[in-house]
């Protein structure tokens, strides 16, 4: 079993990509799931209906959200009927919307996706580890298959989040700098795991946003809107295969895929 994680997608420029490249990844891998962190869809922060719908368009099975993932208001109205959004697990039991769920692939085998934020500079929800120990208890009943998407900023936290679940997930893929790191590796015991996957979004930029914003911002310390950069886009995913029966990942790659440039 082929699970395909692209990581975070930034507006314009990452729905783009998305339309270009991910079909063709599922025909040339032939990937039975594919996911992608969505909190940065829409203008760079937040998702609506319509970008959500581009995405599933796409060829885009689950999308997973991160700290954004209420900056668009209008997510209220349609989380809690969207099967195929996740937000974050470790916010509050009454929060609108699941942290996890279990789909079915291309050739109908149960895979369950797991979302987490993490409280290393960001919000201080609920343990993310706790969380993800009571989650896992429910998940097992449905298949051994598990994908996580931890949504956090410190290398440290996530890593230490790899170790915490070596042998109790298929993967664990970190999302959020939007930046792909080149630690992807099996830990012992059979889990995929990766700092971060990456972005989905426009190549001459920081981070998906202008590079004169953000310049100007570093120099005088002012707020500065985030304003998604424009021109040709990058693609950053990771390719899990995953023995279906034990759950446990065989191989982890790093994809980067970029718009040719005329």
């Amino acid at each position: 079993m082929r699970l395909l994680m692209i990581g975070d997608v930034v507006g314009r420029p990452g729905r783009r990509a998305c339309r270009m490249e991910v079909e063709r990844l599922v025909r040339e891998f032939g990937v039975g799931l594919v996911i992608a962190n969505g909190e940065n869809v829409a203008g760079g922060n937040g998702i609506t209906r319509e970008t959500a719908d581009e995405l599933f368009s796409c060829g885009i099975d689950v999308l997973t959200m991160g700290n954004h993932v209420w900056d668009k208001k209008e997510i209220l109205g349609f989380i809690e009927h969207e099967a195929r959004l996740i937000r974050p697990a470790n916010y509050p039991a009454d929060t609108p919307g699941v942290g996890y769920a279990v789909y079915r692939t291309r050739e109908n085998q149960p895979v369950a996706v797991v979302n987490l934020l993490g409280r290393v500079y960001l919000a201080n929800l609920e343990c993310p580890f706790r969380t993800v120990s009571r989650v896992l208890d429910d998940i097992r009943k449905y298949t051994p298959v598990v994908l996580v998407d931890f949504h956090a900023e410190a290398t440290s936290e996530k890593t230490a989040m790899g170790w915490y679940l070596d042998g109790k997930v298929s993967a664990v893929c970190g999302t959020h700098t939007h930046v792909q790191t080149a630690d992807e590796r099996i830990l012992p015991r059979g889990t995929a795991y990766i700092s971060d996957v990456g972005m989905a979004g426009p190549q001459d930029s920081i981070i998906g946003a202008k590079v004169e914003t953000m310049l100007e911002k570093f120099l005088t310390q002012m707020p500065k809107h985030f304003q998604v950069a424009g021109g040709p886009y990058q693609f950053n995913a990771v390719l899990v295969t995953v023995d279906q029966d034990s759950g446990k990942a065989l191989n982890i790659s790093r994809i980067q895929r970029y718009e040719p440039v005329s």
